[in-house]
């Protein structure tokens, strides 16, 4: 246990900085228990060796099936870290699980996908009385998540799905999932999960629209690239409609003023990654000729924090954890404001544990610059 956040009884957790992955893993896999434990989750830095890493989890783990990704930086029971191994060992007694690899996510197999998901399900009997949902870890750099959300959303419907998008922290080079001791690019994990603990899954972030419109005029929808704005240059424009200059555009103003669509009464986060050099604007999520956006305006974002992870169960109990799933991009934002003290000692009064990622999946929609949570609410002591 860290100062500052009292440790989860229904999960297992360990973090590690060591520089050399061997070390890492072997401090971090001193928490778990191969007996006891039904999987693991892992969110690997950019700055540990993969290969060594798979290695190393296999020699001290053994059989324990682990999942897990690269990450754009972590939250562990310090707050947000950037360069840590986080480890999270869930129990059998609270437990069970199935995974789906999916790889060759381009080009993209619809009736593949769905035949796999739904051979997975079907042998993964439901025990009377247990929750179930489903953890999705994606290839951030696929372009793929809202294809495959989507198609979640179609043959899991009574299941819900959460996810995060695998980051390399601001390289934006290569990202990789984890399944039973191998990294996968073009690739994606499929985890459903069963558990005797309540859940309530939610998501927020922290901006308003305003009235400044946007028409994509000129895009390219697979490779997520925008070329034209209300009819000119989508860099230039973009730069006028934030009041900066054209040169001056980088992930922090991106951060801080993002694009937003409605969809079904609400609305999601378009993040904008990159400008190139031909003054077209590289998106982080699905974007289309003809759509109508709206330029965001954020709000407070301690409060908004502070108020979106106050989560409570039927009985007025706080989690025993959160699984979180975090925007690089909103991280950006606090690094910038200088906020990472505040912001970390309320994920560690809230018990927040997950990864900064390059894309969140919620609802069947893939999002950008959103935090999605997974809150676990145990039993009350002396209850089953």
């Amino acid at each position: 246990m860290r100062d500052g956040m009292t440790a989860p009884r229904h999960v297992s957790v360990a973090q590690s900085c060591a520089v050399e992955a061997g070390v890492a893993v072997a401090d971090v896999a001193s928490a778990v228990d191969p007996a006891g434990t039904a999987f693991v989750l892992v969110f690997v830095p950019n700055t540990l060796v993969l290969d060594d890493v798979a290695r190393a989890l296999g020699a001290q783990l053994g059989d324990v099936p682990v999942f897990g990704c690269t990450s754009a930086g972590q939250i562990t029971q310090d707050g947000y870290t950037s360069d840590a191994l986080l480890l999270m060992a869930f129990p059998k007694s609270r437990f069970r699980c199935a995974s789906v690899l999916i790889e060759g996510l381009r080009p993209f197999s619809f009736s593949a996908i769905a035949t796999a998901v739904e051979e997975t399900q079907a042998g993964f009997r439901p025990c009377a009385g247990w929750n179930r949902l489903a953890l999705l870890f994606t290839d951030g750099l696929s372009k793929q998540e809202d294809l495959l959300v989507s198609t979640l959303a179609t043959v899991l419907p009574d299941i819900p799905v959460f996810g995060g998008s695998a980051g390399d922290g601001l390289d934006f080079a290569e990202t990789f999932v984890l399944q039973d001791g191998r990294f996968h690019t073009d690739a994606a994990v499929l985890l459903m999960i069963e558990t005797s603990l309540d859940v309530q899954g939610f998501s927020f972030d922290h901006f308003q629209p305003t009235g400044q419109q946007l028409i994509i005029t000129r895009a390219d929808p697979e490779e997520r690239l925008v070329f034209e704005i209300n009819g000119a240059p989508a860099a230039q424009e973009y730069a006028r409609l934030v009041g900066c200059a054209r040169e001056a555009l980088s992930p922090e103003v991106f951060a801080e003023n993002p694009i937003l669509v409605h969809h079904e009464g609400n609305y999601f986060v378009r993040a904008v990654a990159d400008a190139t050099e031909d003054d077209a604007l590289s998106f982080m999520a699905a974007i289309d000729d003809g759509v109508i956006m709206t330029l965001g305006c954020g709000e407070e974002m301690i409060d908004s924090l502070r108020t979106g992870l106050a989560r409570e169960s039927a009985a007025g109990e706080r989690p025993d954890f959160i699984l979180g799933f975090d925007c690089v991009l909103r991280r950006l934002e606090v690094e910038q404001k200088q906020l990472c003290r505040p912001v970390s000692e309320i994920f560690r009064e809230a018990r927040v544990l997950g990864f900064n990622t390059y894309g969140e999946q919620h609802r069947g929609v893939h999002m950008n610059q959103t935090f999605v949570g997974v809150a676990f609410f145990g039993p009350e002591d002396g209850k089953a």
